[in-house]
């Protein structure tokens, strides 16, 4: 059993805290900065209090499974993956939190509780202490959140501590079997769906506004097959946008768990029947690399091998197979290769790792990757909730490939959240997921509510909500062309840890997206009062509809009409981008409402297909004037100039 941390409790492992800095700080923002940590451990905390005039009585925790830092002095706020900047949790009243996890996440041997919620549970205790010192004696109010990993822990937390923090915001958030299947159900589809050039491009065309909407009009049916379950198991049909710089994503942080966990696997992919590897029609075989070398020289950790030879382009997504000296028979997964540098991923076998020598045989050898593409076919759950694997059963529910002796998924939600998941929270739950998550499948969020529903029973109600965000992706965007495609989901959490705020303080719960599962893709209803939730929805037409054939030089009108949720506020910005360049430029909002209509014109001087772009921003009290809790979303016309 995990252990449960309540506000009384003592950790007998984080129960020394200590100061070293405690000082008025002004950047970014005036505020209080507390550093410090628990005698004895690894494990240290930051924490950040607003001025007095500002404080409202209670305080933001955002936790991520990995060390914020090496070392064990003070460490960077890390809000890029959170809500912003310092300045929104000051401008919210509250103080934020942090801490390293203990620096024992992935650690051999350790109680992954540590990381998931131990030290975060000892530090928000303590910040109570401290907040009291500073605002005079009172009990703040306490919100833990977090994203991907950190909803793992997130989650944890809810279901195995009571007392320390009221409320839970886990987003972007995965179920018990996600790790690996979420990666190597697109890793195999990536590699079927690119061996014809152009494939990818018709089915990125096909979903894409004004295309055919038939993605697989023209497949082979190896390609048909894989598009179809990757879909199946969630992936959204939107996000192969990405296609051409799409890889295997966050596989590399827990590929090395498999080899470790499940050693004989790629043996018997490529010897036993009921593998893809021994099927005679499909492709695999052909893409299957080995390349024997010699070590010539080892740093790290991080460990770097350079070998003595080895084919340029080679031994990416691969194993360096060590055939001889201290570490013969080691297995260990590849990062990147440079040249004829190798570089390891970082989190695996250490001692293994550390034993290659200068001189010593290796192989550079990609089975294990190519056998990895379809693990997720011998992990299929052993019940039918995780529907994502479903396509996997017979009419009589049993599994139709074979199965492996251990289930990975479990393992490794285990390893983040302190335990695996039950449902059983002990607060008041906002979750938050994206529709567009190439990494976490949005249909994970439906299965953990249900969970939630199943374990609370009749107060299932009153802990749990859900909010669905479109055109959002696991991470905000970056580039250029993703900045055409989705939306920051920042404004979105920010306004979710405010309304959590307020459900548990003077509770008022929030409204919930409501929505439909079809096999696995999330849908929601066109309609933003039918939808629910905080997000404004935005249509765009070109000449009134959602594609448009014009000439060179030829002007169109560009009708944008945006309406908000009741309830979550008024739209407070409209910006266009004409050309699907990434660029923004904002129009003229004269006057605040739930719903409105704007138009543009414009004439393209070249021919081409372009896509143009409009992104809106809502805001719950209608402030024009504030960058935080600002709710985006965007919509994109085809227009085919001639």
């Amino acid at each position: 059993m995990p252990i449960h941390v309540t506000a009384d409790s003592i950790d007998p492992d984080y129960a020394d805290p200590f100061v070293d800095i405690s000082e008025d700080r002004t950047e970014p923002v005036p505020h209080r900065y507390v550093s410090g940590g628990f005698k004895g451990t690894d494990a240290r905390f930051s924490f950040y209090f607003p001025l007095k005039l500002q404080y409202q009585g209670r305080f933001f925790h955002n936790t991520y499974p990995m060390a914020v830092t090496s070392d064990i002095g003070p460490f960077p706020i890390q809000f890029e993956v959170a809500v912003g900047d310092l300045g929104f949790t000051l401008d919210s009243g509250a103080y934020y939190v942090q801490t390293n996890n203990g620096l024992v996440f992935r650690n051999p041997g350790a109680d992954p509780a540590i990381a998931a919620y131990r030290v975060n549970a000892a530090a928000a205790k303590f910040s109570r202490q401290v907040a009291a010192e500073l605002y005079g004696e009172h009990r703040p109010w306490g919100y833990l959140f977090g994203g991907s990993g950190g909803a793992y822990q997130t989650m944890g937390a809810a279901e195995n501590t009571s007392g320390v923090w009221d409320g839970f915001v886990p987003f972007v958030p995965g179920c018990n079997h996600a790790i690996p299947s979420m990666f190597t159900v697109r890793m195999h589809a990536l590699r079927v769906l690119r061996q014809r050039p152009g494939v990818f491009a018709r089915i990125a065309d096909a979903v894409e506004v004004g295309g055919s909407g038939d993605p697989y009009e023209g497949l082979t049916e190896e390609e048909a097959g894989a598009l179809r379950e990757v879909t199946l198991m969630g992936f959204p049909p939107r996000g192969w946008y990405l296609h051409e710089t799409l890889d295997s994503g966050y596989f590399a942080n827990i590929s090395g768990m498999i080899p470790m966990m499940d050693p004989t696997y790629a043996e018997d992919f490529w010897s036993k029947p009921g593998y893809l590897g021994t099927d005679p029609t499909s492709s695999i075989g052909e893409a299957r690399f080995r390349f024997d070398s010699t070590v010539a020289a080892v740093s790290g950790p991080p460990f770097v091998i350079e070998l003595a030879d080895l084919p340029e382009g080679d031994g990416q997504n691969g194993h360096l197979v060590v055939l001889s000296g201290e570490s013969a028979g080691a297995s260990l997964p590849i990062a990147r290769v440079e040249g004829r540098t190798v570089h390891l991923i970082a989190v695996l076998d250490h001692a293994k790792a550390a034993g290659i020598r200068a001189g010593d045989q290796v192989r550079i050898d990609n089975s294990w990757a190519l056998a990895l593409e379809t693990y997720h076919r011998h992990q299929v759950p052993p019940t039918t909730d995780y529907y994502g694997w479903n396509q996997f059963r017979d009419a009589a529910g049993q599994p139709i490939y074979p199965q492996r002796p251990v289930l990975v998924g479990p393992a490794g939600t285990a390893n983040a959240a302190g335990a695996v998941l039950t449902g059983n929270v002990q607060g008041k739950v906002l979750m938050l997921s994206a529709l567009m998550d190439i990494d976490a499948y949005a249909w994970q969020a439906d299965w953990y509510r249900s969970l939630v529903r199943e374990a609370k029973g009749a107060d299932f109600a009153d802990n749990f909500a859900l909010w669905f965000v479109d055109r959002a992706h696991h991470e905000n965007p970056l580039t250029p062309l993703q900045r055409t495609q989705v939306a920051s989901f920042s404004g979105a959490l920010q306004q979710a840890l405010r309304d959590l705020a307020a459900w548990v303080e003077t509770g008022r719960k929030p409204s919930e997206t409501n929505y439909a599962v079809a096999d696995t893709q999330v849908i929601v209803p066109a309609e933003a009062a039918a939808r629910g939730g905080v997000q404004p929805v935005v249509d765009l037409l070109a000449n009134g509809n959602n594609r448009a054939e014009v000439a060179v030089g030829e002007e169109m009108t560009l009708t944008a009409t945006i309406t908000v949720p009741p309830g979550a506020g008024k739209v407070v910005s409209v910006e266009w981008d004409l050309d699907g360049s990434g660029d923004f430029t904002p129009a003229s909002v004269s006057t605040l409402a739930e719903t409105m209509t704007l138009s543009t014109r414009h004439a393209y001087a070249v021919p081409g297909t372009y896509f143009a772009v409009v992104r809106v921003g809502a805001h719950r009290q209608g402030d024009p004037a504030t960058p935080y809790a600002r709710v985006l979303n965007l919509a994109r016309a085809r227009i085919v100039v001639r």
